[in-house]
């Protein structure tokens, strides 16, 4: 088979390779989606807790967040399929994140501030109207149900919490990336599921394209790594790891759904909460649910895995995050049955992905999106088109990083801050609110 068969080949389905997929397609570029599951969204995407929120700690967190958002707002104009496709939901609930001393929040404002994000600065009084039964006082740091000072009863409060109106989340994530897939089809990009890449070929530094598991070779001259937890092994394939400063690392991560009692009705009238004084974070989840995850405090062990883990909950983990999560709601109680999703995350050291050309002409990475980045999909694919355009029309993206305008917000994004040879971030928050 030619070299020549496709533009660009992506390895990944998930929601970020499925919009890498769509943008390339609608300039104009045949390409082929590689995915080893049988569909889109079927990895770490269909685990995503799916919150679309806008506080990151840097700026060009918050303005490609909140650049994002409006993907999500316009998703069916997004994707301009109109063949009676069910589209994934954006529930735009609203999100609040609890004051803590010296916290997060306090990195997030000037960003919120420079941008013009809305966002309302409550007290006491302010839960006690939207969600009285939510008990604002300090227990944190973090604790494990084990330790001592856990069902100590605190006397200090919280001073209050940063409510962004804008923020919600998306129910159906694998959802998203299958709509993706629909759009990018339809501009007849090719996908092939059940279809493991064993080799990542190139001839004098530049791609060539890729094998895949049963011999055949598949020829491009540009190979976009977008495999999740698996993207460590698809750049050392392409030997592109010479001059990366960020690596990125598979992680184990818990999600728990929790009834919410009637009389709380916490799935039509919560909000997302960014609780980092407990250690969770909580949305609504349909049916009247709770989704609780772990903000990895310190008090946290990280399960660093391989990329194919597989595992069942733990009830350390199920009874850690629980139990938080009643101190915080204690209406909701603790269930007999434990419900929830394990997943892995590509988590990269400073938890800020890596969108970016590499060492290797024709190889670009979406990678280490830590378990936050499944808000970004549509930008994230926008600005990756963007960058690969630039590149391979000649624009030296390492010493002149490219500069990317929001469609939607006309926000700058310098892609020079999600570059593989960056320095760890000192302001990144480390950790992930969904």
């Amino acid at each position: 088979m030619s070299p020549k068969t496709f533009d660009a080949i992506i390895i990944g389905s998930g929601v970020i390779g499925s919009s890498i997929t769509y943008e390339l397609g609608r300039r104009g570029l045949r390409t082929l989606t590689v995915d080893r599951n049988g569909g889109a969204g079927l990895g770490s995407t269909s685990f995503s807790s799916a919150i679309i929120r806008f506080t990151y700690s840097t700026y060009p967190g918050v303005a490609m967040s909140y650049e994002g958002l409006r993907y999500w707002e316009n998703w069916a104009e997004h994707l301009k399929v109109d063949d009676g496709s069910q589209l994934a939901t954006f529930s735009q609930c609203g999100m609040v994140t609890l004051k803590t001393a010296g916290g997060h929040h306090l990195k997030v404002l000037p960003h919120f501030d420079a941008i013009g994000i809305p966002y309302e600065d409550w007290n006491e009084q302010d839960f006690q109207s939207h969600l009285p039964e939510l008990d604002l006082r300090h227990f944190g740091p973090p604790k494990r149900p084990d330790h001592e000072d856990f069902w100590d009863e605190p006397t200090e409060y919280l001073d209050g919490g940063i409510y962004t109106p804008e923020a919600g989340y998306v129910s159906d994530p694998q959802l998203a990336a299958h709509n993706l897939h629909v759009a990018a089809a339809s501009l007849n990009c090719e996908f092939r599921f059940n279809t493991e890449v064993s080799a990542i070929t190139q001839r004098d530094g530049q791609i060539t394209g890729v094998e895949i598991g049963d011999g055949t070779f598949l020829g491009a001259p540009i190979v976009v790594n977008a495999a999740g937890p698996h993207s460590k092994i698809i750049n050392e394939m392409a030997r592109a790891i010479s001059d990366m400063s960020i690596g990125t690392t598979p992680l184990r991560q818990e999600v728990h759904h929790v009834p919410s009692p009637e009389e709380l009705d916490f799935g039509n009238r919560g909000f997302t909460l960014a609780d980092d004084d407990n250690g969770i974070y909580v949305r609504p989840d349909i049916g009247n649910n709770i989704l609780v995850g772990s903000t990895e405090p310190d008090c946290d062990p990280l399960h660093w895995v391989d990329a194919d883990h597989e595992g069942q909950i733990q009830p350390e983990q199920w009874e850690a995050q629980v139990l938080r999560l009643n101190r915080r709601l204690p209406t909701v109680g603790v269930p007999h049955q434990r419900r929830g999703v394990v997943g892995v995350y590509d988590v990269a050291d400073d938890w800020i992905p890596i969108y970016d050309k590499t060492s290797v002409d024709g190889f670009y990475v979406a990678i280490g999106t830590s378990g936050n980045q499944f808000k970004n999909a549509g930008i994230a694919g926008y600005c990756m088109a963007e960058l690969i355009t630039a590149v391979e029309n000649g624009h030296d993206h390492d010493t002149d990083p490219v500069q990317v305008t929001g469609p939607h917000t006309r926000l700058n994004i310098d892609m020079g801050n999600f570059r593989r040879t960056r320095i760890v971030n000192p302001d990144s928050s480390m950790s992930v609110h969904g």
